[in-house]
């Protein structure tokens, strides 16, 4: 196991601990659970790849940029798009010759605030991730010796690419680092949710109060969204239909991580139905039917977290009510002038 599994493994086992005992102690508080959802000030950068105007124009123009592809008509935003919380509202993602992949495309948003990256873990940067799909065969389909030759036949990219990486040229890691640096700036803005943590009582409902106490007590589902991006970045087998393996594909001696993929954002989550890696859930009332089922199949690697729990009609609204103030009326993203 990496040791980047075993610190979030480590982490969502005390996550559920302590969820478990609050509520059977009768001790939980919802003005101490609040404070576990302060939006952080600061995105981090890596050191080696610090956030500049330049490299964020340079990676904005190579996001959206269809040359990136091997038939010239995908770019990352056409899986990755804003108009959809930067995912795609299709079950499964399309790819080249516009062949269904096998799992739905992940959102980018907050992705800044990440470990690992993918469903299931595969890249451990950003910088890593952003080659992936260019260079898969059944993604953009385009070979990183012919990226390099598209980008260099097109005159406009090489003073982007002198500004944003002076005497570095264009190569894979300029590349890499400055897709990365644009997908840093795709942070979700203040949602009702937040405006209530900050004091702000009529910010939100009752019922999405109520759901705020059930998310964090009977529900359990803070175990796993926890935090201000509402993910623990660990993976989880929740009982999903189907046999993908996830993550145990990539470490298959690890029996919890079999069919275990990475626990998503719920920030903005209802502009991105469908829901799972597989799009099999269509709606968050559906996501919550899931849980309150505890899965929807029953296998020895279903995390522990995830059991039968008796939610009342009137619990699973105003749990749904409760993630509707998560989403944030952001600002229209503008698409830029790609270089000719």
């Amino acid at each position: 196991m990496k040791s980047k599994d075993f610190i979030l493994f480590a982490t969502a086992l005390c996550c559920c601990w302590s969820v478990q005992a609050g509520t059977e102690s009768g001790g939980y508080d919802r003005s101490k659970a609040k404070v576990k959802y302060q939006r952080p000030v600061s995105v981090p950068v890596p050191q080696n790849n610090p956030l500049t105007p330049e490299r964020v124009e340079l990676g904005k123009a190579l996001f959206f940029d269809p040359r990136l592809s091997g038939a010239n008509s995908i770019a990352c935003a056409s899986c990755h798009n804003p108009a959809f919380s930067w995912g795609d509202g299709l079950p499964k993602g399309v790819g080249h010759g516009s062949k269904e992949l096998g799992r739905r495309t992940p959102t980018i948003l907050n992705v800044a605030f990440g470990e690992l990256m993918f469903w299931d873990g595969r890249a451990d940067s950003l910088e890593e991730q952003a080659l992936g799909p260019i260079k898969s065969p059944g993604e953009m389909n385009l070979p990183l010796g012919d990226l390099l030759g598209k980008l260099k036949g097109i005159p406009g990219y090489a003073p982007l690419f002198a500004k944003a990486y002076p005497g570095e040229g264009i190569s894979e890691t300029t590349v890499a680092k400055a897709i990365a640096s644009y997908e840093r700036t795709i942070i979700s803005g203040t949602a009702p949710f937040d405006e209530w943590v900050n004091g702000r009582e009529p910010a939100i409902s009752d019922s999405a109060k109520r759901g705020f106490d059930l998310f964090n007590t009977k529900a359990n589902c803070a175990a796993c969204h926890s935090g201000w991006n509402f993910t623990d970045n660990g993976f989880h087998d929740i009982g999903v239909t189907g046999d993908d393996p996830g993550r145990g594909k990539l470490l298959t001696e690890v029996a919890v991580l079999q069919n275990a993929f990475k626990t998503p954002t719920l920030r903005n989550a209802d502009h991105r139905a469908p829901y799972m890696h597989d799009g099999s859930e269509k709606s968050l009332t559906e996501v919550v039917e899931l849980y309150n089922a505890g899965g929807r199949v029953k296998r020895p690697s279903i995390t522990s977290e995830v059991r039968p729990l008796g939610l009342t009609t009137e619990e699973k609204t105003d749990l749904c009510n409760f993630m509707l103030t998560l989403t944030s009326a952001d600002k229209p993203c503008e698409i830029p002038t790609l270089p000719h």
